[in-house]
């Protein structure tokens, strides 16, 4: 099999926009990413989009029209990246786009669930004229999983070690962790939130769009009784598998827990809700999957939060915490080429889940197809 050229697009909880990450992928599955580009979210769509994520009027018509303007954007990206690297439609085998979750429920209600990630994909393919593998999760659900996280497979690919038991650990909005051990065997499960409580907090009290490095977090103290309530959340001493998303962790969720705290100041708010980001990491690790880790590589947004780094090597002294860009791959790369990769394993008849992970009954060739 001669070498193949994919596209993976991510857009994460975070809503802050779609990255796009170039990859390689020879006839033995060995993986190369060449090149990365970023398109944001306007603030219309990240607005409807975060709106999207609860109950509201005219919900069908509103998804429909965000999965197209989603998918414009994911199709700008793609034609940047193209751009910037000399090469034609023609040349790419396949996209693969996760699509904006917005909501996610698996198991729930009927005993299956759902999950809903908005892409219109056949406009995806009309603008870019490229294939598109796209709906990934749904089949890992079909099969009795949670549909996430899906990243663990590719960590492991990318990551694994024949020497060490490392972690890798995704901060996007949500937080989770791939669990890679030498032997070859491999788990993983949400941890809780990442940045999506800090973002939302920030944006309501500095009307910035982050806490850049963590520093408005480190010039507050952290609120033992309101971590204590945070922590008391039930969805931190669930037993993997298990994943979680913004239908579960919003600013509406923190005001409920801040009602009995009138008196406190958001800078020490920021600062517990950073402590609650490490500590649902450290306390999932320990409580979990307690072992011998050599290594916490650490990718998405949070990688270029120096405080939450900080706090990640204390609460876990053991572990080297490191930005996966030590391992060859930069932080803001590792989603985007997951999802390129998982689209090379539907294009082969592979299996992209792990059902250690997801609870499904078996492996299962994941995704749809839609052809340029």
């Amino acid at each position: 099999m001669t070498t193949e050229l994919l596209i993976g697009l991510m857009s994460g909880t975070s809503l802050d926009g779609v990255d796009a990450v170039l990859l390689e992928a020879d006839g033995e599955g060995r993986v190369a990413a060449l090149a990365h580009a970023h398109h944001p979210f306007g603030e219309e769509l990240r607005a409807e989009l975060l709106a999207l994520n609860a109950p509201g009027d005219n919900e069908l018509a509103r998804s429909a029209l965000a999965a197209n303007a989603v998918s414009r954007a994911y199709a700008q990206v793609v034609q940047q990246l193209l751009l910037a690297q000399g090469l034609a439609p023609r040349q790419i085998r396949a996209l693969g786009a996760h699509g904006q979750t917005v909501r996610h429920r698996p198991g729930e209600f009927d005993g299956t669930g759902f999950t809903l990630q908005l892409l219109n994909a056949p406009l995806l393919a009309e603008l870019t004229g490229i294939s598109v593998v796209h709906d990934f999760r749904s089949r890992d659900l079909a099969a009795g999983g949670q549909g996430a996280p899906l990243v663990p497979a590719f960590h492991r690919a990318v990551f694994g070690r024949r020497d060490a038991d490392v972690v890798v650990l995704n901060v996007g909005g949500i937080s989770n962790v791939s669990l890679l051990w030498a032997q070859g065997n491999s788990g993983g499960f949400d941890c809780g939130p990442g940045n999506c409580l800090m973002d939302g907090w920030i944006q309501r009290h500095q009307g910035v769009e982050y806490d850049a490095d963590g520093r408005w977090a480190a010039q507050g103290q952290v609120l033992p009784s309101l971590l204590r309530d945070l922590l008391a959340e039930p969805f931190f001493l669930q037993a993997p598998p298990r994943s979680t998303g913004r239908d579960l962790f919003h600013l509406q969720w923190l005001d409920h827990r801040l009602a009995s705290h009138s008196s406190a100041r958001p800078v020490d708010v920021q600062a517990t809700l950073l402590e609650l980001s490490a500590r649902c990491v450290a306390d999932g690790l320990a409580q979990f999957a307690p072992g011998q880790w050599r290594q916490l590589m650490v990718c998405g947004g949070g990688a270029f939060n120096g405080q939450l780094m900080a706090r990640l090597q204390s609460l876990m002294p053991p572990l080297k915490v490191s930005s996966t860009e030590e391992a060859g791959l930069p932080p803001m790369q590792v989603e985007g080429a997951a999802f390129a990769w998982l689209a090379m394993r539907w294009l082969r008849h592979l299996s992209g889940n792990l059902p250690a992970v997801t609870g499904a009954s078996g492996e299962r060739v994941l995704g749809s197809y839609t052809p340029a």
